[in-house]
């Protein structure tokens, strides 16, 4: 009698399972909210549906090809500004993603209000790139890329960009300019 009982436990678990609804807010390696890394440009009206979608097309295609679509609440407050692989292409995918709004957040409570330390303590870090103004920060295991403002560095660290930096020398307490996720 009790054989029969297990396998329907399991599947009624796997049901309810199934019906979890995606947090709008979710970010993990394959999505963010209900953007996926193979969502098409033309399908992002049933991605956000009651949100405001903004194409901005460049005006020179010689110095960009770049059409940038942000996403922005109710309100107007700017959510995310979304990278197309190609563009003016409405069946590509999204390439990048710029996490604006502090509500977007990993399974790790990462968002743009964290910290380097709170990235570093949670994420291995895969690698550290010198910029100009600032340094990258990248965690492959979540396609993510941290932006810090090298005047969150200590004055030794800021001028030159051949100086290979570990992330030993950033501050704990250095806070996050940009936060993107990139696909493909």
């Amino acid at each position: 009698m009790k054989k029969p009982l297990i396998p329907l436990l399991l599947l009624s678990f796997l049901v309810l399972s199934c019906n979890k609804e995606q947090d709008p807010f979710e970010i993990s390696k394959q999505h963010i909210g209900l953007l996926t890394d193979s969502t098409q440009v033309k399908d992002l009206k049933l991605v956000f549906p009651n949100d405001s979608i903004v194409k901005r097309i460049g005006g020179d295609e010689f110095i960009s090809n770049r059409s940038n679509i942000e996403i922005l609440d109710k309100t107007g407050k700017k959510l995310l500004e979304l990278e197309p692989a190609e563009a003016l292409d409405s069946t590509s995918v999204i390439q990048s993603v710029q996490i604006i709004d502090e509500r977007y957040k990993t399974d790790k409570n990462i968002s743009t209000i964290s910290t380097f330390k709170e990235i570093s303590d949670n994420y291995k870090i895969s690698r550290i790139d010198n910029l100009i103004n600032s340094i990258v920060v990248s965690v492959n295991s979540i396609n993510a890329s941290f932006a810090i403002d090298k005047k969150e560095l200590p004055s030794n660290l800021r001028l030159d960009m051949d100086l290979k930096i570990e992330a030993i020398q950033i501050p704990d307490n250095a806070k996050i300019k940009y936060f993107f996720i990139n696909w493909h």
